[in-house]
This record gives C-alpha cells, sequence and structure tokens, in this order.
C-alpha cells in the first residue's frame, strides 16, 4: 500500500483560509479523493506542460496538481 502525502501552497492556503467551511470541506474531501486507486474526480493532464501536471475540477473551481513519486528505500 503506498502513503501518500499532500503539500498545500502558500497561495493555495491564503485561498482555503478565504473561503467558508462548507466549500473548504468540499475541496479538501475531492483532493482526498486523489489517493484512491484510481483517484476519483473529474481530473485531466494539462497541455503544454512536461512535468505531468494535472488539474481537478470541483465545481467552478480548479485544483493544479502534481503527483511526486518518492522512492523509499
Amino acid at each position: 500500500m503506498t502513503e501518500f502525502h499532500i503539500k498545500y501552497s502558500k497561495d493555495a492556503l491564503k485561498f482555503l483560509a478565504k473561503l467558508d467551511k462548507k466549500s473548504v470541506s468540499r475541496i479538501r474531501e475531492a483532493i482526498f479523493g486523489l489517493t484512491a486507486t484510481p483517484p476519483i474526480g473529474d481530473i485531466k493532464t494539462m497541455q503544454g506542460y512536461s512535468d505531468e501536471r494535472k488539474r481537478l475540477r470541483v465545481g467552478s473551481w480548479r485544483i493544479i496538481y502534481k503527483q511526486l513519486s518518492e522512492d523509499i528505500v
């Protein structure tokens, strides 16, 4: 079983701090869905980026993310 760590950018944390609790809960629940196998949600690979960025759509919001693989020895 793979363990996931989710890191938020400073800008994302500022944005979430300004939203109402219901919206924050909805976004965090959708982000948690990314840890499922296969990931849950409206996910698409973004074009024009070579680092495999993806976007997760939650209502009118777009969450930009990329999955990093960390090999633990």
